[in-house]
């Protein structure tokens, strides 16, 4: 849902009138999904399903860790195939991303982003895309990028991202807040948890008595040669579910951030929009940087937008786990990923 996330959703001291009457609205909104999972009749593929979810709207990096368990998983030898509805694009599927012709306005940035390290379907009906990844015989794992609310496929192992800092916010269902569902049904529903943040965040407290299960540890790093920054001034601007978390990485590398420009998720780039963020660089005599998710979203478009594609930086973005939340992950698949290979 792309959506400017109100300030008070992250306010839970400061419940306040708007909260208060639109609690009811969540409510409905909750009982919904409940509904959904009800009525469902999860279709359960030949191959093991790895959900990677979110328990809030707006950004928590549930896909720099789907490419992190991708990895993981190509290591160990394995081939998984992320499944995604690809939010944001005009494409149905099911049908594969080409990394070489695909846009983002066809299937979306986050499964361009997903591409360059696994082979991607894209299909708003995630039990057509399972099929349709089973029939094509290259998978020996699917990794699902968002989907925990989505009852229409049986998971086999399912990790909920959590941002460290903002946790769920309010603790309230959406609209009075930025949690999908109740906290305690989408916890039923959920294996492991991993917590996204630097290592000086403590896990957040509301998680001690709710949650019995693993909780993971990982934070963000840069990936590659990140020299060019170092003394630079820099612009940044980004379209993701938290775009704070980018600006501060910026700034704990010792970057000078001069001017910042958030965007709302998966916003598309409009020429005023390259226009604003190229004269801000030029009156401050700085570098334009953007995230590589943002990128992608930059190469259509007319007048300034090629300019600012030209003329920006990327800091690429990892997620990596601590060494012992490596095990406990290890440990979790190990059972997921013996029986798909018992059933090739």
């Amino acid at each position: 849902m792309r959506l400017n996330e109100p300030s008070w959703w992250y306010r839970p001291d400061e419940p306040g009138a708007i909260v208060r009457l639109l609690r009811p609205v969540g409510a409905l909104y909750g009982w919904a999904v409940e509904c959904r999972f009800q009525r469902a009749k999860p279709y359960r593929s030949s191959l093991p399903v790895i959900c990677i979810g979110n328990l809030t709207l707006g950004g928590t990096g549930k896909t720099p860790m789907a490419m992190a368990l991708a990895r993981m998983l190509l290591q160990q030898g394995e081939r998984p195939v992320f499944l995604t509805r690809g939010y944001g694009g005009r494409a149905e599927g099911p049908c594969w991303v080409d990394i070489q012709s695909s846009t983002a306005e066809e299937v979306g940035d986050e499964a361009l982003f997903l591409a360059r390290v696994a082979p991607t379907m894209v299909s708003r009906d995630r039990a057509a895309g399972a099929r349709a990844i089973e029939a094509s015989g290259t998978a020996s794992v699917i990794i699902m990028d968002d989907g925990l609310q989505n009852p229409s496929i049986h998971k086999d192992l399912t990790l909920a991202l959590v941002d460290a800092r903002r946790g769920i916010g309010n603790g309230a269902v959406f609209p009075a807040g930025p949690l999908r569902a109740r906290l305690s049904f989408q916890l039923e529903h959920v294996d492991a948890i991993v917590v996204n943040g630097p290592p000086e965040v403590e896990a957040p407290g509301w998680l001690a008595g709710v949650f019995r299960g693993p909780v993971l540890n990982a934070r963000p790093e840069p990936v590659g040669d990140i020299d060019w920054i170092k003394g630079t001034r820099l612009v940044g601007y980004a379209g993701i579910g938290n775009p704070e978390r980018f600006f501060g990485l910026l700034e704990a590398l010792g970057v000078k951030v001069v001017a910042r420009v958030p965007l709302p998720d998966h916003h598309r780039f409009t020429e005023k929009d390259a226009e604003h963020i190229l004269a801000l660089a030029a009156s401050h005599d700085a570098i334009a940087a953007t995230t590589a998710k943002d990128f992608v979203r930059l190469s259509s478009g007319s007048g300034d937008i090629p300019e600012l594609r030209a003329r920006s930086r990327i800091l690429d973005i990892q997620l990596v786990l601590d060494p012992a939340s490596v095990e406990q992950l290890e440990a979790l698949l190990r059972p997921i990923i013996g029986r798909g290979r018992a059933e090739r």
